[in-house]
């Protein structure tokens, strides 16, 4: 799981389903209504112009909808449609699939009697629970987790379910210290530096490698994951439309923080804002709920998360000067520990902590998995909001310094290659040599020593060719 396939997208798993599975998905209104949120805004348009033709349409047709500029990205958002199974191109026409025209038109109208949108409790729930409650709860579940992985001291420890994930998905690995006892790998410190709804769904594809090799239903679990997606934030929802499958995965979503129950068995659960926000495209809601929390101080929580839903600027909390040095306004002790990953920290204050980024600092981090790209994606996602008024929003002097740190671990590459050498005739090496260079797999030849070096990808060709001239000897 490096950073090139570190799998936390949501298309990435479904474009990999079989179309069985497609139409099971399609049979939910509220899982057509999630995958269309998931859609780009192109492939949005596409599926709403579709929804009510009933006729089949002509991909000429649909080509003259853009200009010139579109025309890369509505291809790339036809070919993501039929990747879903939403689109099917026949000949020169497209069709929608007309089970998810169907639960789609339902999903919009209010129509079928499938309930997919979870059934409210029709009795009022005798201990009170409020969103402010409901975020303080995510908040602390979700950090649990986090703080258990760069090991801070926390009161709660993650249950055995979360723990098997983490060592599953290679987030983190047996320690030497001790049995039982984890410690973080590269990929948990990439992990780390994601934002919060990219982590939860790096999570969640987790939980549904390990739900097939459970033998839960895939097509339940994936529902139920899409359900709550629609599901509004403070209301409470009975269980009894609940399968037994996705009843057995409340008491998992639980320990993420993504629902809360009062105690197990319950028949009313509460969907969390980590869960409202799964297929809402927002990242800045979700995220903001666990960055704007301060140790000791979980009454802020709420409000943090409100006011980053109503404006973006107030999750930032970073400051970087010019001069490599860093001030990051916060006292949660989780931000502390990813910052102290590539920041070589110097003081603490009461609501802050100041630092500088060094030759060393950054050496440390990308020894442990974590790329120059993240670093500065990480400064730049919780850039404080005076820095945010500038453009760029990062001093470009430090953003190129970290590359070029990074740089100088990447002088070399190695590429397995094949060594070619000791031939008797230096006609057959000539020969050999011109062949390779055709076929443009040549690395590196000595004509003198007749000794050259091909390509992985170009041996087979090469190979063969050598073994034809050495059976079929030309008369010299």
């Amino acid at each position: 799981m490096s950073v090139d396939n570190f799998k936390t997208n949501i298309y990435e798993y479904l474009e990999t389903l079989p179309t069985f599975t497609f139409l099971r998905l399609f049979e939910k209104p509220a899982t057509c209504l999630a995958i269309f949120r998931l859609l780009p805004s192109i492939g949005r348009q596409i599926v709403m112009s579709f929804l009510y033709v009933e006729t089949d349409i002509q991909v000429q047709d649909v080509n003259n909808w853009v200009n010139k500029d579109g025309q890369r990205k509505l291809a790339e958002a036809l070919h993501k449609l039929s990747r879903l199974r939403i689109l099917d191109h026949k000949n020169s026409t497209l069709i929608m699939n007309e089970t998810f025209r169907q639960e789609f038109k339902n999903a919009l109208t209010g129509g079928g009697t499938q309930q997919s949108f979870g059934l409210p409790c029709a009795t009022t729930d005798k201990h009170h629970v409020d969103i402010a409650f409901l975020d303080q709860y995510a908040t602390q579940q979700w950090e649990s987790i986090l703080h258990y992985m760069v090991g801070t001291s926390s009161n709660k420890r993650p249950s055995r379910g979360v723990l098997n994930l983490l060592e599953r998905s290679q987030l983190m690995q047996n320690s030497p210290d001790g049995p039982g006892t984890l410690q973080i790998t590269n990929k948990g410190f990439q992990f780390l530096l994601q934002d919060v709804n990219t982590q939860v769904w790096a999570f969640l594809l987790q939980y549904l490698d390990m739900a097939e090799v459970l033998q839960m239903d895939l097509v339940e679990v994936l529902n139920f994951l899409f359900q709550l997606g629609s599901l509004e934030l403070g209301e409470n929802y009975s269980v009894e439309t609940l399968t037994q499958t996705q009843q057995q995965m409340l008491e998992d979503l639980r320990d993420y923080g993504i629902v809360y129950q009062r105690k197990r068995g319950s028949r009313r659960y509460y969907p969390t804002r980590l869960a409202t926000t799964l297929t809402s495209g927002s990242v800045a809601i979700a995220g903001a709920a666990l960055k704007n929390v301060t140790a000791g101080d979980t009454s802020k929580t709420a409000t943090g998360i409100t006011a980053a839903g109503e404006e973006d600027s107030e999750q930032g909390f970073v400051i970087l000067e010019t001069n490599y040095r860093i001030y990051a306004y916060t006292e949660s002790p989780l931000q502390i520990a990813v910052l102290n990953l590539f920041v070589q920290l110097q003081s603490r204050f009461r609501n802050m902590v100041a630092g500088v980024i060094t030759r060393d600092s950054v050496r440390n981090a990308l020894l442990k998995g974590i790329t120059a790209d993240q670093i500065i994606s990480y400064l730049q996602t919780h850039a404080h909001p005076q820095m945010r008024k500038k453009t760029p929003i990062l001093p470009l002097t430090v953003v190129d310094q970290i590359r070029l740190w990074e740089m100088e671990r990447c002088r070399l590459k190695t590429h397995s290659a094949y060594l070619y050498h000791e031939f008797n005739m230096q006609a057959d090496f000539d020969a050999a040599e011109k062949h390779a260079k055709d076929l443009e797999v040549l690395l590196w030849s000595n004509p003198k020593k007749r000794t050259m070096v091909i390509t992985q990808g170009g041996h087979d060709q090469v190979k063969g060719f050598v073994k034809r001239r050495l059976q079929n000897p030309r008369p010299s």
